[in-house]
């Protein structure tokens, strides 16, 4: 038995909510020990440690292979959390469940609400929108996060991206008319935390539903790689030129929102999570990259 289960243990924000677990009764797991495309597999999982929370931070998210793997897509971020869910919802457990602005069609400049309308313009989006609706057709108590911009010091990522090409390279050409919030997996996971501590201690259900948490300011992706290469500098790194492009000009097999920004009121009016400071907490990253590099 365990107060708490973790799905994905492998991605960045799975590495980070176990750097982030302190002394909380929690089981990790990943594909290799827990394929959650598997429901039979999860019911029993789920059925044997009954935790309190599961916190589900597995999911596809190779955004343009989707657009070819719709099939694999929408197994891991369509139907794998509706096990979770159902699974939850027989052992009595609380579910949170991670999501992203792709579920939105990027129109407008203004932050998405958790209530606007939804319109995925991809694959990967409209996988992860089907997760969404398996979770809420199937559970009750359930914490849909919706994040952006995921970096961190695990797996690919922007920021590792960034770093090295600028290592190889004297130019950066970078899209500057996509609009969102960086997001660093480790103000995510502690989010999730607290969020989980919260609804496994005192489940009201005002605490349950839709949330957005994301970086503030927003920012385009080229002004997020201008601030990148310049806190490199200050270990040493390379200061090649970031020049601004279009979209058009960086076509990719899967369309992006233009506008990811995401409106984080409800979540601190609900929970008291203010959205973070990707600028603070990029120094913090860019620190542990160059210090240990990380896989």
């Amino acid at each position: 038995m365990a107060d708490f289960l973790v799905a994905g243990a492998l991605g960045q924000v799975g590495q980070e909510l176990r750097r982030h677990v302190g002394s909380r009764d929690a089981v990790f797991v990943d594909r290799a020990t827990l394929d959650i495309g598997d429901a039979a597999a999860v019911t029993r999982c789920i059925a044997t440690l009954k935790p309190r929370v599961v916190l589900n931070a597995a999911a596809y998210t190779a955004v343009d292979k989707a657009e070819s793997e719709p099939e694999l897509a929408h197994q891991i971020n369509s139907l794998a959390p509706g096990y979770l869910a159902r699974a939850c919802a027989e052992a009595g457990a609380a579910l949170l469940h991670l999501s992203t602005d792709y579920v939105f069609d990027g129109n407008g400049t203004q932050p998405w609400r958790e209530d606007d309308p939804v319109a995925p313009l991809s694959v990967y989006g409209a996988s992860k929108l089907g997760g969404e609706i398996a979770v809420r057709t199937l559970l009750n108590r359930h914490v849909i996060l919706r994040t952006a911009w995921v970096v961190s010091p695990f797996r690919g990522n922007f920021v590792k991206t960034m770093l090295r090409l600028a290592a190889e390279r004297d130019e950066l050409r970078v899209v500057a008319d996509q609009f969102g919030g960086p997001t660093m997996a480790a103000d995510i996971a502690a989010a999730c935390w607290r969020i989980a501590d919260r609804i496994a201690a005192s489940p009201e259900p005002a605490h349950f539903g839709t949330f957005h948490f994301a970086g503030q300011p927003h920012v385009s992706w080229h002004d997020f790689a201008c601030a990148i290469i310049a806190e490199s500098a200050r270990h040493g790194g390379r200061q090649p030129r970031v020049t601004a492009i279009t979209t058009a000009e960086y076509p990719l097999p899967a369309p992006r929102p233009a506008n990811s920004r995401l409106d984080g009121a409800k979540l601190e009016r609900v929970h008291g999570i203010a959205m973070p400071d990707w600028r603070q907490s990029l120094v913090t990253l860019i620190d542990e990259l160059y210090s240990v590099p990380k896989p």
